[in-house]
């Protein structure tokens, strides 16, 4: 078994090795109920010390047996010199650990008490502590922050702006993941440094819960998705009303950035990293621009500097389904190693894509972005000294740590995860809990030579850039084009490093980011997730939106777009999510689509019946397996993907039903279509669409509308506020709405702005 662990692993520098001692002087086998059952001395006329044991473990974790792996050490004290029996029975398998078990949260506490109890097994991160912050600079504390503005018990709130340097030990295997940090630059006691913009809200009275969230391009995002804040307040975190309603802050949380995009853009409030550069390294790049306008010429600046001007080939298309052209009008020179103006050709759409190939030099090391979110919460949840802004007496005041990303940075998380950077440079857990929110099935494009993290793929623009990768699941599955074997947990669950995850998507999601892959398999079987990881759909929703938002029209779509906000919902798991941690109070069972259910369908059985007006054409993003190929990339096959079934309303069967679905005045969808394109993913990039019921029963007979009416529904104002106060009331019990929350539905609804159609 172990063997068959290190084969698989190797590759990603864990080294799997088995410990297996005989008798061993601890107090289980000195114990009473032992006193029928005398163990033999063997030949060396003593019982194996506790301490060779752990010294063996010791040595298979140190950077000295780094390279042994799939090996089987036996400390037997000369019984097995005896006969075969006892050699036998000095071995150990530890595939017996599991056999009882079962789920894996068992399984982890089984392998942790089998480890400290008798040193049975050591399969690790061979090398010693190597990735660390070594400096961390305050550069502004503000003691009343966001204008002095009080959040209840919780008090006021301090501000701290810092700047973090990290450095990694390209030794430690921990490390080892990181492309190309071999390769760089580094310090004068070997290591490789990089420096993240930090910025920290600290209430007076804390929880004791740190919660960091991954910055999206730069942005801190979360006032915005939690609080109900604007987009630029939750960036700015500056004035009394950047912090929304202050769910956040009154509940304790000491919420915590770090940058780590090394290409996020610049400008106030946005957080960045720096990385090493790779100097003298070329290799092929591909660059994607979409203009939205008709500007001719027009400049755009490259990810990395030309290495041979002369390779460099542009092409165009209106859209991402169509042909790569070359017009003799399309043209392209450089202004310097950096940028290219490029001539448009006539007649082509604002939004069309512009597709540059070339050989670039001197990659960033991107990937070190993910340890810098690593070490900048180990060091603030753990660091007791001076050093840490957070620490007095010795003590950081952080018992616990939760992870949170949205959008990019949720798929950022979800490559924490992967990359076993869950772990910090002692081993020790990073984070309890993760909450990716609106990743799909999608990682990101940053562990790799010329990375673009700040890539955003969609069904129309960016869509070859490889975030969509296997694995898609948490669980371990196979890879029906490659063969391979892998999940997301399989590196953390190698190391009991494996957090609690609660991972929300919005609709869109299944349309957009390919969310079905995270239920099932290659082949498109059904998957559960494993019981550490619960997963929740909010039905009905765009991929983002502004607790203000309400139905507007964008002539680019289709359709109205769609102004469900899933706050409600975020505030509700992320007091679930804490429960959990601190309680061990299990969430709510997952809210997502599967097959298991018929939640889950082919695109063309989404709706039981047309809907006139819906313009429902099976449209969606395809999982397209990939191979990154120089100069352009190659489709090898399509992944089999199924969208979220609706009922009768047309809107989305299973997931969290927010109030204004449960009791539902229009179909509200997940995606909207491109207006006058008619690709297989023409979609409008993270949009959903709103289509009202018809107030009466007799306008949607005339309009051959399968969805009741208005008046059908709710036959006056109080039928339809009783049925919104019997929906949060469902939604309360099942601890998926908070009960304030539920209040201001319910009010909402009597000021009939519940549905959000207005204007």
């Amino acid at each position: 078994m172990a063997r068959s662990w290190a084969k698989e692993l190797a590759c990603r520098g864990i080294t799997v090795n088995v410990v297996a001692p005989a008798a061993t002087e601890t107090p289980m086998l000195k114990h009473p109920t032992r006193a029928d059952v005398v163990p033999k001395l063997p030949p060396i006329g003593r019982f194996i010390r506790p301490e060779e044991v752990a010294a063996s473990v010791a040595f298979l974790l140190s950077a000295d047996a780094g390279a042994i792996t799939g090996q089987q050490l036996v400390i037997c004290s000369g019984s097995s010199l005896r006969t075969r029996r006892s050699r036998a029975a000095c071995q150990f398998d530890p595939a017996t650990l599991y056999s009882s078990c079962p789920d894996s949260g068992r399984r982890r506490d089984m392998i942790r008490h089998a480890a400290l109890l008798s040193g049975l097994i050591a399969f690790a991160c061979s090398a010693p502590a190597g990735a660390e912050v070594t400096r961390f600079n305050v550069l502004d504390r503000t003691t009343s922050a966001l204008d002095g503005r009080s959040f209840g018990p919780a008090g006021q709130v301090e501000k701290i702006t810092a700047s973090a340097t990290i450095a990694l030990d390209p030794a430690n295997p921990r490390n080892a993941v990181i492309a190309d940090l071999d390769r760089a630059p580094r310090n004068a006691d070997g290591k490789v440094e990089a420096t993240s913009d930090v910025i920290i809200l600290r209430p007076a009275h804390p929880n004791g819960i740190l919660l960091f969230e991954v910055p999206n391009r730069g942005r801190r995002l979360i006032s915005a998705w939690f609080d109900n804040s604007s987009i630029p307040g939750s960036v700015r975190l500056d004035q009394a009303d950047d912090a929304g309603r202050g769910f956040l802050l009154s509940q304790g949380y000491t919420l915590v950035w770090a940058g780590w995009q090394a290409d996020a853009p610049t400008g106030t409030g946005m957080l960045r990293i720096q990385v090493p550069v790779v100097a003298g390294i070329t290799g092929p790049v591909r660059e994607e621009w979409s203009f939205g306008d008709t500007t001719s010429p027009h400049r755009a600046t490259l990810s990395y500097p030309v290495a041979d001007r002369a390779s460099a080939q542009l092409s165009v298309r209106a859209r991402a389904d169509d042909q790569r052209q070359t017009p003799p009008e399309l043209e392209f020179t450089f202004v310097d190693d950096t940028t290219v103006e490029i001539t448009r050709p006539p007649g082509l759409i604002p939004d069309a894509l512009y597709e540059l190939t070339y050989t670039a030099r001197d990659p960033k090391v991107t990937g070190v972005g993910l340890a810098a979110i690593r070490d900048v919460t180990a060091f603030l949840r753990r660091e007791g000294g001076p050093a840490n802004p957070l620490a007095a007496d010795g003590q950081s005041g952080i018992s616990r740590a939760i992870g949170l990303g949205i959008s990019q940075s949720g798929r950022v998380l979800r490559d924490v995860l992967y990359f076993g950077m869950n772990e910090d440079e002692a081993g020790r857990l990073v984070f309890e809990a993760m909450m990716p929110i609106i990743p799909g099935a999608r990682r990101s494009f940053t562990n790799d030579r010329f990375a673009e993290p700040g890539r955003n793929p969609g069904p129309e623009f960016d869509r070859l850039y490889p975030v969509l990768r296997f694995p898609f699941t948490y669980a371990v599955t196979e890879d029906a084009y490659t063969g391979r074997r892998d999940g997301l947990l399989l590196r953390c669950g190698l190391t009991n490093s494996c957090p609690r995850i609660m991972q929300i998507d919005s609709e869109f999601e299944f349309w957009g980011s390919e969310a079905s892959l995270l239920v099932t398999d290659t082949r498109g079987r059904n998957l559960e997730p494993p019981p550490e990881v619960r997963l929740y759909m909010v039905a009905g929703s765009p991929h983002g939106n502004v607790a203000s938002a309400v139905v507007t029209h964008r002539p680019t779509c289709t359709l109205p777009l769609n102004p469900v906000y899933g706050g409600p919902a975020f505030r509700a798991l992320l007091t679930d999510l804490r429960a959990w941690i601190t309680e061990d109070v299990p969430p709510p069972a997952s809210r997502y689509p599967t097959l298991a259910q018929n939640t889950l369908v082919a695109a063309g059985d989404v709706y039981p019946v047309p809907i006139p007006g819906l313009g429902y054409r099976a449209q969606y993003a395809r999982a397209e397996a990939i191979e990154q190929a120089a100069p352009l990339p190659k489709v090898r096959g399509e992944y089999p993907l199924y969208l979220p079934r609706a009922g009768a309303d047309g809107n989305a069967l299973a997931g969290v039903r927010l109030p204004l679905l449960a009791a539902a005045r229009a179909t509200y969808t997940g995606w909207n279509a491109i207006a006058g394109a008619d690709g297989a993913q023409t979609l409008c990039t993270q949009m959903g669409g709103t289509l009202a019921f018809a107030g009466t029963r007799a306008e949607r007979l005339a309009a051959g509308d399968p969805r009741p009416s208005i008046e059908e529904l709710y036959p006056t104002p109080d039928a339809y506020v009783a049925a919104v106060k019997a929906a949060t009331a469902r939604m309360v019990d099942d601890r998926l709405l908070l009960p304030e929350d539920a209040a201001d539905a319910v009010v909402a609804a009597q000021a009939g702005t519940l549905a959000r159609l207005a204007p």
